[in-house]
């Protein structure tokens, strides 16, 4: 061959860019969205709710639902300007600058890495207690071995996987409502109105009931973490932020409504922590309970699947900016298309469910996902009044009035964290900062850039 028709080195030694798949329509993202809210967490804070309302979650749960869906509007709206991998953390880079985005996404990490924890933790609970004969400690580690197998497989099979879990928790849920609404009719309805509105509702109750409702939420915005694998994102996944916000808000509602109809008396609680047991019992037995227990451990079990694969695109996302290591975490196995490496790490990073509280953990994702809110409304103001220009009355409402309440909401949900979740934050957020000081070299070096051809919906090679 002579040198004038030899191909050129650089297209011979070049290996092809390997690139996410491009495979989830709005159903399969509002599917991974509620698999990471798990529909039956409205029975994790059950009693504690219920109790500090004075017998009002449902009200509660309504109040959280509408402080949400400001902040889902805004992940829409962000989406639609940049649909990448790296979510909140992607949008306060770009409206707010690289140091900005960096201890965002940093904080970012306290959600999504310590929410596969709690559901860890509850697993191990929940089968501790079904077979006495295994401990947690060993159903802890055997669920993360097999959620961290199925994310390293792909997207599909965990979308798969989440779908049939889904389905479970959803047979529960009939199951339920049908046995609580017998169970009703039988013993006389009680006041249809009163979990809404009574004489006696104490507003401010209410209040701090639905600040600690927000955990239930937490999800919706997990399905902007998929932007590199859903058919033209910027359609599909606004959609699928605000479809999954609202119907796991309508479904805590309506299930706490009925478990109140079930056992209206909140002060006959045997204890505020496991109420749902009393309130299962109540509308169908031990039969039910058992049903119950199976149902909620599925649930997690999707939940865990769902935030594995959500934190593993954030580390993906910054490894490829080089904010991390860009070959640990920046990288995508060539044949399964999924930040292997990433997603190990988190599974390692979960061995920690067997030595943290469940408190802790809470307090982590609280505080993370708080943060994550308040910078992604706040994003939508700069990017589209400040950056964009755009100032027409309709615009102001859209990206002004609209996010601008996202925030106030956001932080008036601060204000009910406890003094122990300020202090992990904090923390977190100081040794984050250090890392970023390193990694500038005392900021006199730029935080790497995005790479924008890597992101933005460029087509798989031709295979």
């Amino acid at each position: 061959m002579s040198r004038a028709s030899a191909p050129p080195a650089t297209t011979s030694n070049q290996a092809p860019r390997v690139r996410m798949r491009r495979v989830l329509g709005v159903p399969s993202l509002v599917v991974f969205g509620l698999a990471y809210m798990v529909p039956l967490t409205v029975f994790t804070t059950y009693g504690l709710v219920t109790d500090m309302t004075g017998g009002h979650l449902p009200l509660a749960y309504v109040v959280t639902l509408a402080a949400m869906l400001f902040t889902a509007y805004s992940y829409g709206w962000m989406v639609r300007a940049h649909p990448s991998a790296g979510s909140a953390y992607t949008y306060t880079r770009r409206a707010f600058g690289p140091h900005a985005g960096f201890l965002t996404g940093w904080t970012l990490l306290l959600d999504y890495v310590f929410l596969p924890m709690i559901n860890y933790l509850v697993i191990g609970i929940y089968l501790a207690e079904a077979v006495p004969a295994v401990p947690a400690p060993v159903w802890v580690l055997a669920s993360i071995a097999l959620v961290t197998a199925l994310n390293v497989l792909g997207i599909t099979l965990v979308n798969r996987m989440n779908v049939a879990l889904l389905a479970v928790q959803g047979v529960f849920l009939a199951v339920f409502v049908v046995a609580a609404l017998r169970t009703v009719a039988g013993d006389g309805a009680p006041s249809l109105t009163a979990p809404f509105w009574s004489a006696g509702t104490d507003v401010s109750a209410v209040l701090a009931g639905s600040a600690i409702l927000c955990l239930s939420f937490l999800g919706f915005d997990a399905v902007s973490t998929l932007a590199e694998e859903a058919k033209d994102a910027r359609r599909t996944i606004p959609r699928a932020i605000l479809t999954s916000a609202l119907a796991g808000g309508v479904l805590f509602v309506v299930v706490a409504w009925v478990g109140h109809l079930v056992l209206p008396d909140h002060t006959s609680f045997t204890d505020v922590d496991s109420a749902s047991l009393d309130v299962m019992a109540a509308a169908g037995g031990d039969l039910l309970e058992a049903f119950f227990t199976a149902a909620y451990v599925a649930g997690c079990f999707a939940s865990a699947m769902a935030s594995q694969a959500g934190v593993s695109r954030i580390l993906y996302a910054m490894g490829r900016d080089r904010v991390l290591p860009r070959r640990l975490f920046g990288t995508l196995h060539a044949r399964h298309r999924t930040p292997v490496a990433a997603v190990l790490a988190v599974g390692l990073v979960s061995c920690l469910a067997l030595s943290i509280s469940l408190e802790l953990a809470a307090a982590m994702v609280s505080f993370g996902a708080l943060v994550a809110f308040s910078f992604v409304n706040l994003s939508v103001v700069k990017h589209y009044l400040v950056d964009s220009g755009r100032r027409g009355a309709g615009d102001v409402v859209r990206f002004g009035v609209l996010p601008g309440t996202g925030v106030l909401l956001t932080l008036w949900l601060w204000t009910s964290l406890s003094g122990t979740t300020f202090a992990v934050g904090l923390t977190w957020i100081a040794v984050g900062f250090v890392y970023l000081v390193g990694l500038t070299r005392a900021f006199r070096r730029p935080v790497p850039e995005l790479a924008l051809d890597e992101v933005e919906g460029a087509p798989e090679p031709v295979r």
